[in-house]
């Protein structure tokens, strides 16, 4: 299940999140024109960027926001030509139901602690391996064995961390070998992607896309790169997810999860992104909208090729860091 369902009868939080968003754009309290962001917005409901992000695009298919050349969204339908007003939505009062409040929180537990949680794993996995034990978690945040679980499970789903044949649970060694698979595995998977889903991209969805990547390529040579993630993110999820293979779908997401931690591993040890990222995706995008497929899905291979030689290069300069001098308590180095 995408999303946790507390008990029979009540919502997922995306479902909450877009009925919290919905009355306060009917009410005008979210007035035409406010640019949304998934951060503030999370804050507010005190969850996750996940469901607040689908619930934005529910809106969006709803036309009570659209997307625009800039980063997040607009409320208002599209083509309303309406200027972007970036008022803090923190200072608005954004109405949240005590309803939606209590639903939101007493699922919410595992959340409040995992981005935490990733940042100490993911900041020691490229150096070895380390073993996580739950009641040290669970001590260390005060929060249930039942919260750290889910919070272990996630980390599992991103390719963080496994299970070994003792039901112990292990974080590490990001390796090269690692990467090479991931990578072996998105080039068999998405190229083709992009070849059988290529009819049923939404030009319009296209067209914003490039209108950011562009935008985004743009501020990247004086180097601001805050918006590459989310930009790859809707790239996967525009260009490669249309394929009308659910199966295949499926596959790309799981495989792209520890892809993606990784990334957000060599960021965090200070390694910078690449414009060239950017660029090779806007060329991707730019051939699908002129229809030219083949040479789409030939450009996606060369970018594969060359985001895994980044990746690479990168990690073999992590390799000659020393390792964290001070680590969480819940984890401990394997020596071997």
């Amino acid at each position: 299940m995408r999303d946790e369902q507390a008990a029979t009868g009540t919502q997922r939080r995306y479902a909450i999140a877009e009925d919290v968003l919905r009355s306060n754009i009917e009410t005008g309290t979210l007035p035409p024109g406010l640019v949304l962001l998934e951060g503030p917005i999370a804050d507010i409901l005190q969850t996750s960027r996940a469901p607040v992000q689908r619930a934005l695009q529910a809106l969006e298919a709803e036309g009570l926001v659209h997307r625009f050349s800039g980063r997040g969204f607009l409320v208002g339908p599209p083509g309303a030509h309406i200027e972007p007003n970036r008022t803090d939505i923190k200072a608005l009062g954004l109405i949240v139901p005590r309803h939606a409040d209590e639903a939101l929180q007493s699922r919410s537990s595992w959340e409040r602690i995992y981005n935490q949680v990733e940042a100490d794993v993911a900041g020691c996995v490229v150096f070895g391996r380390y073993r996580i034990i739950e009641m040290e978690i669970a001590n260390h945040f005060n929060v249930s064995r039942t919260v750290v679980r889910d919070v272990l499970t996630r980390l599992r789903e991103r390719g963080l961390v496994r299970k070994n044949q003792s039901s112990h649970w292990i974080a590490g060694p990001l390796t090269a070998q690692t990467v090479k698979d991931h990578f072996v595995l998105r080039t068999m998977l998405e190229p083709p992607a992009i070849r059988l889903g290529a009819r049923a991209v939404s030009p319009a969805r296209l067209e914003t896309l490039l209108r950011r990547l562009r935008a985004t390529e743009e501020a990247s040579a004086s180097g601001s790169l805050q918006e590459s993630e989310a930009l790859q993110s809707e790239f996967i999820e525009c260009c490669v997810l249309a394929a009308p293979n659910e199966r295949l779908k499926d596959l790309v997401r799981n495989n792209l999860l520890p892809v993606t931690a990784t990334d957000r591993l060599l960021r965090r040890l200070g390694l910078p992104g690449d414009p060239a990222i950017i660029t090779e995706l806007r060329l991707v995008a730019e051939l699908l909208l002129r229809g030219a497929t083949e040479s789409a899905v030939s450009m996606m291979e060369t970018h594969l090729e060359a985001s895994l030689n980044r990746t690479i290069a990168q990690m073999k300069i992590v390799a000659i860091i020393p390792g964290p001098g001070v680590t969480a308590a819940y984890l401990t180095p394997i020596l071997d």
